[in-house]
């Protein structure tokens, strides 16, 4: 029986950090009136964070690039209208360049006083934001087949993504200190191996029996089935600074889906190889971002990133093509030339102190660098 072809709908969710705009620091007690006139103007497309610290915007579902770019754009400029007038901002950005975790607290929800409980120490830390990008794949087995295979690529999108080089004040040497943190918790990482959905749905419902989770949701791959859409979920990436590059992490984890969907039509697939030559292009990914290599396992060797990518782009064309977002896709090659947020963070620190400007400023210059960064293309 054949089957039914992908809508390849999207939907994408960030996590905002609420600095103040005075101090730069975080905003550790935002007034609750801020959430709920955010909750008035966007509905449901705004919630809670972990973090009080934090604030969640998700799409609807859009058909393309250019309704998630129009509702990202209202859902960024809608939080940034109404926590000016309370004083803050939001930055799109995986961690604060110097803020501290142990000032935090978390948001006053069951599920999340529950993660807290069980998590301890390991959820006190989680002050970290991701993106989130949610792609319609409606039959289930070929969700999971797709989600075999793609799983190869997403170190490439990580490295493009980065924008967490500091922690609590530190230039960490990574430039994506954020899966530092998350991959503390238990059921993270890169997944193993499914031959079908009902496998996956067998390894969730032993865990349910056992009493350890409650349902998918507690399962925070870098990819997933989603627990509560018809979609592959992918969790790997940074936040992006700015929103064009964030379309462009969506407009390239959706192509890359597409054309391995055109390759088994074809009879054809990406091999797929061991979770741990995964795991090591995803830690030279955190490591270096663009500025290095990873390893090309069909070659055997490590290649420049910008060579990776320029394959990439070239397996998707069709595909970009098809689904009408080419300038999305070509800004891929504009962040590798001008560098990821966590490269300009970086960039600006160093520029702040080559000026004289002491290690506090020089932070504070960096929280008013992404301040701008993430209005740019709003």
């Amino acid at each position: 029986m054949s089957i039914p072809e992908p809508t390849f709908t999207l939907g994408v969710e960030e996590e905002y950090l609420l600095v103040d705009r005075e101090t730069r620091d975080l905003a550790t007690n935002p007034p609750p009136e801020l959430l709920a006139e955010c909750e008035k103007r966007l509905g449901k497309r705004v919630t809670a964070e972990f973090m009080r610290s934090q604030i969640e915007v998700g799409t609807n579902v859009c058909a393309d690039l250019a309704q998630a770019r129009q509702e990202l754009q209202e859902l960024r400029g809608t939080v940034a209208e109404v926590a000016g007038r309370y004083g803050l901002a939001p930055i799109a950005a995986s961690t604060h360049p110097f803020a501290h975790w142990q000032q935090q607290s978390h948001t006053d929800k069951e599920r999340y006083d529950d993660l807290a409980r069980d998590l301890q120490a390991a959820a006190r830390r989680l002050l970290i934001s991701g993106m989130h990008v949610h792609v319609a794949i409606e039959d289930a087995d070929l969700r999971i087949d797709l989600m075999n295979q793609v799983k190869y690529f997403l170190p490439h999108l990580l490295a493009l993504s980065t924008s967490s080089p500091f922690w609590g004040g530190e230039d960490t040497g990574l430039m994506s200190y954020r899966l530092t943190v998350f991959d503390a918790l238990p059921r993270t990482g890169v997944p193993e191996r499914f031959e079908s959905f009902g496998e996956y749905e067998r390894l969730v419902s032993r865990l349910v029996s056992a009493g350890l989770i409650e349902d998918g949701t507690k399962i925070w791959w870098d990819v997933r089935p989603s627990a509560r859409y018809p979609t592959l979920e992918m969790r790997m990436t940074d936040i992006c600074t700015r929103l064009d590059d964030t379309l462009t992490i969506a407009a390239l984890y959706r192509c890359i889906l597409s054309m391995l969907y055109r390759l088994r039509q074809s009879n054809q697939r990406w091999r797929i190889y061991p979770v741990m030559c995964v795991e090591e292009n995803r830690w030279r990914a955190q490591r270096y971002g663009i500025t290095h290599t990873l390893v090309d396992f069909g070659l055997g060797e490590q290649v420049p990133y910008v060579d990776l990518l320029d394959e990439v782009l070239e397996f998707i064309t069709p595909d970009a093509e098809a689904l009408n977002c080419q300038d999305e896709i070509a800004n891929a090659r504009d962040i590798v030339a001008r560098g990821t947020s966590a490269q300009s963070q970086l960039q600006v620190h160093q520029d702040a102190l080559a000026g004289g400007a002491d290690e506090a400023a020089a932070l504070r210059q960096v929280v008013d660098w992404l301040i701008e960064e993430t209005m740019r293309d709003v």
